[in-house]
């Protein structure tokens, strides 16, 4: 009787997958889900945190009398209102023509006992405006410098996280000084406010440099190197060469009981906020 053998030479061998394949082949569309899923949620993070950085409000902050409210009611409502010193916020929305877009102005009352209600509206702040009476510093130059390092330190003490609002200082009232034929009274106006502040902050950084303790600031405050007056050189304290970023400045004025000229495309008389509604078209 022949033995049979089988001829198992030409029998294909069965494809044997190893569990390491077989797992990757089935993780491979849940990996790719889940990273789309986690890109989709970096992007809106990144758009949330962006557009909080951005912030859409603008702060008018200042001493009493400065004539803030003034300027809010002018930019709001085209007329200049009759007011007085304010004890509460105020907010409006503001029409900027050219651009076609708004913004939301704070006006903050300067009362020194309400005046560090700012700081509740600086996670919304796109820029604050420190509006000065042009036609006053002159008397009361260390009252405004410190109302104003107050607010240096606190845009200097943001955390690192949020973009600092930009600074700007409305010499305002320039209306009350008279030009000269080299100078306008808008840029006596800015020139007289730039000097005394640069001046009074100065001397505050000099007497905390000295280890004094500076008037208006807290003892947690205090600790601080110059409370946010740091500048980039070694000499006198200038506006040009703090580290807290750019500081512009303007020169406007309001008429009470006026309406005010709306600058637009088809208009191009200026009024005494002309350079704030530029600043603020640039700004949006």
């Amino acid at each position: 009787m022949e033995e049979y053998s089988a001829d198992t030479s030409k029998r294909p061998e069965p494809e044997v997958l190893s569990p390491t394949s077989a797992l990757n082949s089935q993780l491979l569309p849940i990996a790719a889900v889940l990273l789309a899923v986690l890109l989709v949620a970096v992007f809106a993070l990144l758009v949330r945190k962006k557009s909080s950085k951005r912030g859409d409000a603008v702060i008018l902050a200042g001493c009493s009398d400065a004539g803030k409210t003034a300027i809010l009611t002018t930019l709001a409502y085209q007329q200049t209102l009759p007011t007085h010193a304010s004890m509460q916020t105020n907010a409006a929305l503001v029409a900027l023509p050219s651009s076609r877009k708004t913004l939301r102005v704070v006006d903050v009352p300067g009362h020194p006992r309400i005046r560090d209600q700012f700081q509740e509206h600086l996670p919304q702040a796109k820029a604050l405006a420190f509006v000065v009476d042009a036609s006053t510093v002159s008397r009361n130059g260390a009252a405004v410098a410190e109302h104003l390092h107050m607010i240096m330190h606190a845009l200097t003490s943001l955390p690192p996280s949020r973009s600092t609002p930009s600074l700007l200082i409305v010499a305002h009232k320039c209306d009350l000084l008279k030009g000269t034929a080299n100078a306008s009274a808008e840029q006596l106006a800015i020139n007289r406010v730039r000097t005394i502040l640069e001046r009074e902050l100065e001397k505050r950084r000099s007497t905390h440099a000295n280890g004094v303790a500076v008037e208006g600031l807290g003892a947690e405050d205090a600790e601080s190197e110059i409370g946010g007056l740091e500048c980039t050189g070694n000499g006198e304290f200038k506006f040009a060469e703090w580290e807290g970023g750019e500081v512009a400045f303007i020169g406007t004025s309001v008429s009470v009981g006026k309406a005010a000229q709306v600058v637009t495309e088809k208009h191009s008389e200026k009024d005494g906020l002309s350079s704030l509604r530029e600043w603020l078209e640039e700004l949006a």
